[in-house]
């Protein structure tokens, strides 16, 4: 049966021999013997860049406006994988995914955006009286007096 996941980077090297002596990607996985969806990204990414496939390469952010051209570029009919060789993007498929994000967005959703939870907005909350403050450490206090009662009433039932 196949394995899922990623390759791993002896799989890798393996696949990328049997590419260069002419196996398709569908064929080097039967081959070896892996799932058919890794060894095609990985196909893919050999046509580009050869060898290079296998090194590891840190992650871009490319700006609004790059993005935006190479979007319109690929709407017009340009091939994803000449864009990305073009812009040394990482796959032909993510200027597809630009372009989804574009068709269901429009511009703003190529645009960055912040990362992590939004900061907490406090202004307009009124501040808090000390009266107030007081008041619920008081009401916290009592709940936490009647639980360790009750607590004290279980055990003590427990040893009778």
């Amino acid at each position: 049966m196949y394995r899922n996941g990623t390759l791993s980077h002896a799989d890798a090297v393996a696949a990328i021999e049997l590419f260069e002596e002419g196996f398709t990607a569908r064929s080097a996985a039967l081959a070896l013997d892996l799932s058919g969806n890794p060894v095609q990204m990985l196909y893919q990414r050999w046509q580009l860049r050869g060898l290079g496939a296998l090194m590891t390469r840190e992650r871009r952010q490319y700006d609004f406006e790059t993005k935006l051209a190479i979007v319109l570029r690929h709407l017009k009919g340009e091939s994803g994988r000449s864009l990305s060789q073009e812009y040394d993007l990482p796959s032909p498929t993510t200027v597809g995914k630009w372009a989804v994000i574009y068709r269901r967005e429009g511009e703003d959703g190529l645009r960055p955006k912040r990362r992590g939870r939004p900061p907490a907005d406090r202004t307009d909350q009124p501040a808090e009286s000390e009266l107030d403050a007081l008041r619920r450490e008081n009401e916290r206090l009592r709940a936490e007096v009647a639980y360790l009662g009750k607590l004290r009433a279980l055990r003590s039932r427990e040893r009778r």
